[in-house]
């Protein structure tokens, strides 16, 4: 389970992780990483994730939202402290096994927090 200090809530930084952070993609998922400098460097590493209607029913939606958290609650030690990460599932996340899910996340993962 991801702690709920961890957890994104605001659109706002949803929309700021999106548009201003790193990006990188895999098969099933699309990552977003903002590694923010500044007042809220100290705070924890928080964690949203989208999962729309084109991955399939809510049924498929909530399986694969479950899954995501499992895997991000794994790696929490592995992103920057204040940093904001959203996950998005592509509709190939519907089918993929827990296994895939993981790989694709940690190589979308290893891709953004890479050094430029």
């Amino acid at each position: 389970m991801l702690p709920a200090s961890h957890r994104l809530r605001r659109s706002d930084d949803f929309r700021r992780a999106v548009r201003s952070g790193r990006r990188a993609g895999r098969r099933a998922v699309v990552v977003h990483l903002l590694s923010q400098a500044g007042p809220d460097q100290g705070g924890p590493a928080r964690i949203g994730f989208v999962v729309n209607k084109a991955v399939g029913n809510a049924v498929l939606r909530n399986r694969v939202h479950r899954r995501l958290r499992a895997v991000m609650a794994a790696r929490l030690a592995d992103l920057p402290p204040g940093s904001l990460t959203v996950v998005r599932a592509l509709p190939a996340s519907a089918t993929a096994s827990y296994g895939e899910l993981e790989s694709d996340v940690d190589g979308a993962l290893r891709r953004v927090l890479e050094p430029r």
